[in-house]
């Protein structure tokens, strides 16, 4: 936690916002909504940023496992606790183009390092707005350097190293952006105790990652250039079970912010490509052993957007309309079927999805009020779906589904008000909706954990959204409190339904072994949730900062027709209550300390509620060092106490955990 507040609620009237990259600043009417600003102290507290963005109560990684050790397919980001999924129910965006994986949503963390943003601002609910499909909990907007830069060396527990840098330099009226992350460690085995078998393995990790941004003026407007990519591969925990994940993007913006009074505009294109490697095995009942039972060796995914922004701004209106479409298309590729010391069959199942939108946005001020408002209105499409698969001796197919495509329309809408009340007090209320369509993951891929199987289902719906809130916020010179309560409910919420249980032979999914499952991924009824957020910063004097937040959530799931044993139910992996508390110390001008700590309730492993993950705390503590001008030292320990954070749980009762306590050292560099 950085020794300076964190940023206080916009006023209602904006102070004018300097832009050097090719980017639009923040829409003014984002002061009604629940809105955390982290800077780059705030991101750079962490070795990697979903770990920096899951520091704020509310912001929920499927697991309580991040980027570290998580599989990529279950790296999705949610927020408030609603419901977390693999997928994500949250849109993640750089610089206004999405993150989020075209074949499954989720959110691929290693392709960025903290060292090359300069911060991020997390939405809470407020719909899809201007963002778009996929912004159904809230959106993450990650804004990359465009000054400056930083450099991070660092080795620890595990036989981990890390290397980072990002710096940006002129080149005459141009700027360029280079940005390097490479990391590796042999990682820590999830299983522990009476427990593990031989068959259970660590988590080794070697993750690269580079991108190169090239800013230019071109007459009054801005262009940005960026090229990124990364390669990330991992082990799974179990002998024969590892995942790879490759992607690289390309994104062209062109902007001209808009000057207190006049117009600015925003037209952006992407390209987003991945791919996936991963092999899931069966675990013997004594976990000495393990059997191959899915070799997914190609998921090759493309995803591409346009989007086009036109605002206009005067000291008391501000309003924006806009276009935009996203296109993804993919598929899985695997064997399946392993008998006889050989996978016996292969499968080949993707297909398409695409959203067009138009929406426009306004916001009026008039002190003490801002007033904001928008509409849109979406087309959802799923096409060119397929499931093949074939007899790998003979070639025959066993199966080919080609599902019927289809369309609709979405229609969604948000509305804020903020009164500034004196004293540095403001009230805001809020209402808003927001949708996300299925990812060719959900529709199309089943797929297996341990010996859980899970189907896919093409007649998935979007989930949509609707939401009230209410915040009230105080600031003063050396002090922030914020309290949001809120209501959300989702409707067609995609879950994963139980609907078997091994040992057995079930129709398309085929054997599921003891001690596994059989689950189908459904629009189950909705999920009703209310909650309560606050947090607390108090600084006492230049030395001392203190910081308090705290989220609950108490979300249920009427499961309808679809899913009657939901009813009253949590969603999975959706804990009630978190919090955290931390501070920090400048002892002197060369010495600081930061401790936090980190509390969730329990949440539950599976959509039964049956297997229990119990609470836990985690410590975490940094020691940093100044060695002289942008150079510091630094000792840090997450976990501190080694608690065991339950992750996982089979249907036999294995538990699987998070990271064991978490020693690296290093330095930091910084560059004006």
């Amino acid at each position: 936690m950085p020794l300076d507040l964190p940023s206080a609620p916009p006023s209602a009237v904006a102070a004018p916002i300097v832009v050097t990259a090719a980017r639009l600043p923040p829409l003014r009417g984002e002061a009604a909504f629940s809105v955390v600003r982290l800077n780059q102290l705030d991101l750079a507290a962490s070795a990697r940023v979903d770990e920096a963005l899951s520091r704020t109560p509310g912001v929920s990684l499927f697991r309580r496992t991040s980027s570290q050790s998580a599989n990529p397919t279950t790296q999705g980001i949610s927020l408030r606790a609603i419901a977390p999924s693999g997928a994500g129910r949250t849109l993640v965006l750089l610089d206004g183009a999405p993150l989020n994986d075209p074949f499954g949503g989720w959110v691929i963390w290693s392709q960025l390092a903290p060292e090359a943003l300069e911060g991020a601002d997390i939405v809470r609910g407020a719909g899809a707005g201007p963002y778009g499909a996929g912004a159904l909990t809230g959106v993450i907007t990650l804004r990359e350097r465009d000054r400056g830069g930083a450099a991070d060396l660092s080795t620890g527990s595990f036989a981990t190293t890390r290397a980072s840098a990002a710096r940006v330099a002129r080149i005459g009226e141009a700027r360029l952006f280079v940005s390097g992350l490479y990391e590796r460690s042999d990682g820590y085995t999830p299983v522990r105790g009476s427990m593990r078998g031989e068959a259970d393995q660590p988590i080794d990790l070697e993750t690269r990652a580079a991108s190169l941004r090239l800013d230019a003026p071109v007459g009054d407007a801005e262009l940005s250039v960026r090229l990124g990519g990364y390669r990330d591969a991992r082990g799974a925990g179990l002998a024969g079970a590892r995942a790879k994940a490759t992607g690289a993007s390309l994104s062209a913006t062109l902007a001209r912010s808009p000057a207190e009074t006049g117009w600015g505009w925003r037209l952006q294109a992407w390209r987003r490509e991945s791919d996936l490697a991963n092999t899931a095995v069966a675990v013997a009942a004594n976990r000495a052993t393990t059997t191959p039972a899915n070799e997914q060796y190609a998921t090759p995914a493309t995803g591409t957007g346009l989007n086009a922004a036109l605002r206009w701004t005067s000291p008391a209106f501000e309003g924006e309309v806009g276009l935009d479409g996203r296109l993804a298309e993919g598929e899985v590729r695997e064997h399946f079927r392993y008998i006889g010391n050989a996978f016996t069959r292969d499968r080949r199942a993707g297909g398409e999805t695409s959203v067009t939108g138009a929406y426009v946005e306004g916001a009026w001020t008039s002190a003490p009020w801002l007033l904001t408002g928008g509409l849109r209105l979406d087309h959802w499409t799923t096409s060119g779906g397929q499931r093949l698969e074939r007899d790998l001796a003979s070639g025959a197919a066993l199966l080919d589904d080609r599902p019927a495509d289809r369309d609709g329309q979405v229609a969604s809408g948000r509305l804020g008000v903020r009164r500034d009340l004196g004293a540095g007090r403001a009230l805001r209320l809020a209402s808003y909706s927001g949708f996300r369509p299925p990812t060719l993951n959900e529709l199309h891929r089943p797929f297996r954990v341990g010996n859980d199987v899970t189907e896919a289902n093409a007649a998935l719906r979007p989930e949509r959204l609707v939401g009230l809130e209410a915040g009230l916020s105080s600031q003063g010179a050396n002090h922030v409190i914020e309290t949001t309560i809120f209501w959300n409910r989702i409707e067609d919420p995609i879950a994963n339904v139980t609907i078997g249980v091994g040992p057995g032979t079930f129709p398309r999914a085929g054997f599921v072994p003891a001690g596994g499952v059989l689950r189908e991924r459904r629009n189950t009824g909705e999920i009703n949730a209310i909650g309560l957020e606050a947090r607390a910063t108090r600084k006492f004097g230049s030395t001392v900062a203190l910081e308090v937040a705290f989220s609950g959530t108490d979300a249920r799931v009427d499961g309808g027709t679809a899913a009657p044993q939901l009813t009253g139910k949590r969603p999975a992996q959706a804990p009630i209550w978190s919090a955290t508390t931390g501070g920090q110390w400048r002892v002197s001008d060369r010495l600081s300390l930061d401790v936090g700590l980190t509390w969730e309730s329990k949440r539950f492993e599976d959509d039964l509620n049956s297997r229990v993950l119990e609470a836990g705390l985690t410590a975490a503590v940094r020691a940093d060092w100044r060695l002289g001008r942008g150079v510091t030292a630094y000792l840090a320990a997450d976990n501190l106490i080694d608690e065991k954070i339950a992750a996982s749980r089979t249907a036999d009762g294995v538990v699987g955990y998070a990271s064991p306590r978490m020693v690296r050292a290093g330095i930091r560099l910084a560059f004006d």
